[in-house]
């Protein structure tokens, strides 16, 4: 995933008309990126004729219940008959599937005469081996997984337009087509990452919906202190999250809404987890969880402190009155830029300043001088 530290492009607001409903006025917010380099307006999400994603198509779910099996049966070597008949498929079929996996670095001994045998849990973030680890949480019943897919961000927007419910997840080994800045290229190692969109339908006006991109930055944050107390996270508003600083993470909000209403919201979180390497171009700004602490990490691990973390955080939200507030409170006290950090703000002309918090919604409030501003849009950098 291409990463570039200190700065941040957000709130680029489109404007379309919903032919299906012609008093409705469609907005498209783009609170952050979920790939770094992204400054343009993304187009507004289709009215006619939406569809699923239906290219590539998500992972055959019979992969995730053969893995499931084999992990069943770990002591013992399991025979294709068995596993043909516990996924429902032909021995054939079994073989082909087997086959797959290993073509995915799964390590499976045997072949179909003797039968099959995990060696290893795989750290694949299938829906079946993901969906019981997040039992309970509005996530676990609706996670959808790609091996290859342009954009898990496009994937989630185009499911909301069509009816997906709330707490659908869409997850991938690996993209292909993030939106860029101007066209630049981004790093994507295969099964290295955690490439999730999330989509969400709350009860929110659209002038809340920064709040939501916070959330899934604290989200990130108690995650990442989660499996590991020792590492040390760094929120930088609105969209990043850095460590030693360097940035691992990368947040895009994107919104469906009418005036006064949200109609769905897709949050993108792409995390560097096992990345040992990155281009000359990006070694200076991007790191990844691995190269940070000195150690692999598990993304299934990783992945379900995630979406439970977000899970607590999204009902806190809708259900507290006092959440936005605390929600605020809590991003200032874990990032090191939300105040006393000298910053130059690309907007207006530009103006540079010392970062004095956030307000009530959750915007970063800039001193100049004897001026206090409101940061509203634009792109912030570090001095």
């Amino acid at each position: 995933m291409a990463l570039q530290n200190g700065k941040s492009r957000f709130l680029a607001v489109k404007a379309a008309r919903n032919d299906k409903a012609p008093s409705a006025v469609v907005i498209r917010v783009e609170l952050s990126f979920f790939f770094p380099h992204n400054s343009r307006i993304a187009k507004a999400p289709p009215t006619r004729k939406a569809k699923v994603d239906r290219a590539p198509e998500r992972t055959d779910r019979r992969l995730g219940r053969l893995v499931q099996v084999l992990q069943d049966h770990a002591t013992v070597v399991v025979s294709g008959t068995k596993l043909a008949g516990e996924i429902e498929a032909s021995r054939s079929e079994v073989w082909r599937l087997v086959q797959q996996l290993r073509a995915l670095s799964v390590d499976i001994a045997g072949h179909p005469a003797t039968g099959y045998q995990l060696r290893a849990v795989p750290d694949l973030l299938l829906p079946d081996i993901l969906s019981p680890v997040v039992r309970g949480t509005v996530f676990a019943d609706h996670i959808h997984h790609y091996f290859k897919i342009g954009s898990t961000n496009s994937a989630a927007m185009e499911a909301g337009a069509v009816g997906a419910p709330d707490g659908s997840v869409f997850l991938a080994e690996q993209q292909t087509a993030g939106r860029g800045r101007g066209g630049h290229s981004w790093e994507s190692a295969e099964s290295a990452g955690i490439y999730c969109s999330v989509l969400l339908r709350p009860e929110l006006p659209p002038s809340q919906a920064l709040i939501l991109s916070l959330t899934a930055g604290l989200a990130v944050h108690e995650a990442v202190r989660q499996v590991d107390p020792s590492a040390s996270p760094d929120l930088k508003w609105p969209n990043d999250l850095l460590i030693e600083g360097k940035k691992f993470c990368g947040i895009l909000t994107e919104m469906n809404a009418e005036a006064t209403r949200v109609r769905y919201v897709v949050i993108g979180m792409g995390i560097n987890v096992n990345q040992a390497k990155f281009s000359a171009e990006l070694i200076p700004t991007a790191t990844s969880l691995r190269l940070a602490t000195g150690r692999g990490w598990s993304r299934i691990e990783l992945c379900a402190a995630l979406l439970k973390s977000l899970d607590r955080k999204y009902r806190y939200l809708l259900t507290q009155p006092d959440a936005r507030k605390s929600i605020v409170r809590q991003f200032e006290e874990r990032s090191s830029m939300a105040r006393g950090r000298q910053v130059r703000i690309e907007e207006n002309g530009g103006f540079e300043g010392t970062t004095d918090g956030l307000d009530a919604d959750g915007f970063l409030r800039v001193r100049t001088g004897n001026t206090l501003r409101t940061v509203l849009s634009g792109t912030v950098t570090t001095i």
